[in-house]
């Protein structure tokens, strides 16, 4: 069955208070190599048959209405995967 994988990031401009702790922790490990940590969600949405135009549209909605929250997420991909 494929899954459709849908990945959801704060938006740019806001602040990351979790990514921060993490590159700070990587700061702390020696690890200079990273400049920043982001911190997001994956979800992945188990499909029952083909993935058509319809099924990636409704994925869509899905993830702008109920995965993120508009406010402060930004849906940056949607990919379908075997």
């Amino acid at each position: 069955m494929p899954t459709i994988v849908v990945d959801v990031m704060p938006k740019a401009e806001l602040l990351d208070p979790q990514g921060k702790a993490v590159s700070g922790a990587l700061s702390r490990m020696g690890v200079e190599n990273f400049s920043d940590v982001r911190i997001g969600k994956r979800f992945e949405l188990t499909v029952e048959g083909e993935v058509d135009d319809d099924v990636l549209a409704t994925a869509r909605r899905i993830a702008d209405e109920v995965l993120s929250n508009a406010v402060i997420e930004d849906v940056v991909g949607i990919e379908v995967v075997p």
